[in-house]
């Protein structure tokens, strides 16, 4: 996880809803946004709408395009497993496939899988954050694993 410096520096995680096939732009939005006020109740610095790297349609108003399903979430690393916490409890009972998340350009899909299966994964995640923050100097590292859970939609992986 990116931080601003000392152990209160700020980092920032990318989250992205993938809704289930019968799920359409508009009810992907919609979940997206009742996702980022709930996230917006935790100690975070911010939560917005991430934006689009392409290009505006023809005919469409010049301007920055809202990604559909995406937020950028500003936080401090004590905050990173009570987030993740907050998102897969949230993907229970709505029509979300997976929510995939980069933490620093590592990644993790979280999906319906068994308690001890969320568990592992998020504990696995965290622990490598943490391990590869303390490595590169980084004091993301101890505060940054605070007890969470999650799933995958498939086999557990962290990806690089």
């Amino acid at each position: 996880m990116a931080t601003g410096g000392g152990t209160g520096g700020t980092g920032t995680i990318r989250l992205a809803v993938s809704g289930a096939a019968d799920v359409d732009q508009d009810e992907l939005d919609q979940l997206t946004a009742m996702l980022r006020r709930q996230l917006l109740e935790l100690d975070v610095t911010d939560v917005r709408m991430a934006r689009s790297g392409g290009a505006v349609p023809e005919g469409a108003k010049p301007g920055e395009l809202i990604a559909v399903g995406a937020l950028v979430v500003s936080l401090a690393p004590t905050v990173l497993r009570p987030a993740l916490r907050l998102v897969e409890t949230w993907m229970q009972n709505r029509p979300v496939r997976t929510v995939k998340v980069d933490v620093d350009g590592r990644t993790l899909e979280l999906g319906h899988a068994s308690a001890e299966q969320q568990q592992q994964l998020l504990d696995a995640f965290v622990t490598e954050l943490r391990t590869r923050g303390a490595d590169d100097g980084n004091p993301a590292g101890s505060d940054a694993a605070a007890g969470t859970s999650a799933g995958t939609a498939g086999p557990p992986a962290v990806q690089e």
